[in-house]
This record gives structure tokens, sequence and C-alpha cells, in this order.
């Protein structure tokens, strides 16, 4: 999973960078100007480590998860976004939108006051006028397909050109194309396009300690609101470990940013966690939500999709208390799946293969 955080100069992108990798990333003022830090981390299971515990393997290997802190929008594309930076946000899975709440006189804001709901609109308008833009001239280029001929069918032509116009009603009425359904043929479609608003968005208020978020709504599909103490978390995101959680309590936070967010972000992505064992690694796998067993298995290694006969399949926890694979196989625990059993999340999978 890759994730570009996102906001408007002075916003707190490279604190919140910081909370989310426990990195210490420096803090720069001003702003403007493009330029990317990324970092992969693991992503904390402490249903891993129980089920790890009973083998003791080599090796745990969690998911990861890639952040990206990129700088550049927020008014300086100057309209439309510049291709290196356009590059950078199609790459990512979902981004995550960090709103300043927070007032720092050290630190002006760029439009003279906070005013979250405003920044919000900005970040939103700025997005959807480039999404417009790539939409109007992919139609000036089907109009041209369509009149020349001698090309592609007329008729996917104008199931294209269908599709784009629908897109382009969409933006013009100042909706992200997030809220609307496509089928899966579209999908493949617009694959290509690196349409910004059609990838689903975290929106972070950033507030200062002890305050309040502000209430906010936004009302939108594949979308989700939050809100954090970026620079407290920070500061304790980057004690040392068996410090965070004294630090933690004394101020009231039930769990650190990094794993709230996290958390959030893969029930906005649509994912879910599967775990294998073996004797050298117990691992996570990431896998989108209604992702069957034989494309688990694909994720795992090619020969076990290609010769896929059944999958073992077993909660985390039931075969936490029963005591391993061997005692669950042998109390008969473990259930025989095809290929179109739908993995569940904390499940751990054994796949029976024949190449």
């Amino acid at each position: 999973m890759r994730l570009g955080i996102i906001g408007l100069p002075q916003s707190g992108k490279t604190t919140i960078f910081n909370v989310l990798t426990r990195g210490d990333q420096p803090i720069v003022t001003g702003g403007g100007r493009f330029e990317v830090h990324t970092a992969v981390i693991d992503v904390p299971d402490p249903r891993l480590e129980q089920v790890a515990a009973l083998s003791a393997p080599e090796k745990i290997i969690f998911a990861k998860v890639t952040y990206a802190d990129i700088a550049g929008l927020g008014g300086s594309s100057g309209g439309e976004i510049s291709g290196p930076l356009l590059n950078q946000l199609s790459q990512m899975d979902g981004l995550m939108h960090v709103v300043r709440c927070f007032e720092d006189p050290n630190v002006p804001h760029i439009s003279g006051e906070v005013d979250p709901r405003r920044d919000i609109a900005m970040m939103d308008g700025e997005l959807l006028l480039n999404d417009l833009l790539t939409v109007e001239r992919k139609l000036e280029r089907l109009t041209d397909e369509r009149r020349k001929g001698g090309g592609r069918e007329k008729a996917e032509i104008e199931r294209e050109m269908t599709l784009f116009e629908r897109l382009q009603g969409t933006l013009s009425k100042e909706q992200p194309l997030r809220d609307i359904e496509v089928t899966s043929d579209e999908d493949r479609i617009l694959a290509g396009f690196g349409l910004l608003t059609k990838k689903p968005i975290l929106i972070l208020l950033n507030l200062g300690e002890g305050q309040g978020p502000p209430a906010i709504d936004y009302l939108h599909k594949k979308s989700a609101l939050a809100s954090i103490q970026g620079q407290l978390e920070m500061e304790i995101a980057q004690l040392p470990p068996e410090e965070m959680g004294i630090y933690l309590e004394e101020y009231g936070i039930s769990e650190p940013g990094m794993v709230r967010i996290l958390q959030l972000s893969y029930d906005l992505m649509g994912l879910l966690s599967f775990f294998t064992i073996g004797d050298d690694e117990v691992r996570a796998w990431t896998i989108a939500r209604g992702g069957t067993a034989h494309q688990g298995s694909g994720l795992i290694h090619s020969d076990l999709y290609k010769g896929f006969i059944r999958a073992e399949i077993i909660a985390w926890d039931d075969l936490v208390a029963l005591g391993g694979l061997s005692a669950a196989r042998a109390a008969g625990k473990l259930r025989l799946e095809g290929k179109d059993y739908v993995l569940q999340d904390g499940e751990v999978m054994q796949v029976r293969f024949n190449i």
C-alpha cells in the first residue's frame, strides 16, 4: 500500500510523516516547491506476533506500507499539476490530506488565518481541476479518433466517450470521481490516467496540543475524516518504545497515531491481512477485501497459484488457542477451502498445491 501525504504549505505534512514513520525528517518552513520524502515501514500487528510465538521462526515479516511526504500542491500549480508532481501522486494507492487546525504565530498560514474548511475546499479544487483537464483532453482525442476513423471499432470509441462525458459532468459539478460507481471494465480503461479524485482520501485534521477537532463533515465516498495532535504525537513517536506508553497515558491518547491511522487507512483502502506459517518465517500478507484463497496464493508464490488444489484455513486466535498447526490439524480444526473461498481478516492459510 502506497499512501501520499499532501496538504497546503505549513499544514504539518512532514510532522505527520514523522508520526507515521517514527522518523525525524526536518520540518522546513516555506513551501510550494516540489519535493518528496518516502519511507517504508512495518505494519504493527500483535496478532502476527502471537502466531509467530507458536513456532519461534527465524523471521517475522510484517506487512509493509509506503508513505510519501509530497510537497508542491496548494496554489503552486497555476491550474494544472506539473508532470513530476502528477507522476508521484498517480503512483499512490490513496491520499492523506493533512489540514491545519493549529494556531502558531511563528508559522503563519499562507492564507493569513487558519480555516480548515477553506483549506479542504482549496485542495479539493486543485485536484478536481487537474482531473477535469485530463478528462477534457481525452474527450478531444476521442472526438478526433471518431472523426478520422480507420482505427478502433466505432462502438468501442463511443463507449469510452460516454464514460469520459460522465466523468466530465461529475467534475463540472465539483464532485470528486470517487463519488461515482464504475464497472470493472471502466476501471481498467481509467487505470492509466492518474485521476486523483478517484483515489480514496483520508482527511486528517492536524490539531494543536489539547485542541479539540472542529465540527467538519466530509460526505464523499471512499473517504474518511480523522484528527491528530500532530506535534505532540511526533514528539512521543520519537521516544524510546518503553517510554511511549507512559506519555500516551499521561496525555490521554488511547493508542499511537501511527497505529490508529494505519487501521483507518486499511479500512478506507478496503484491505485486510492474512498470515502464513513456515519453519523459517511467519508472514503477513495484504489483500483487498473480497480476495480469494486462490488470489492470496498468488501473492505468496506463482507456483502456488498455478498448482493450487486446496487451502487449509484457520482463524489466528483459534490457532493460538489450540497451540499451533500440528495441534489444530490433529483436532480437525483446519478447514479445507477451494479457490473461491473469500479470505477473512486475520486468517492463517496453508496452501496445498501440485506442479
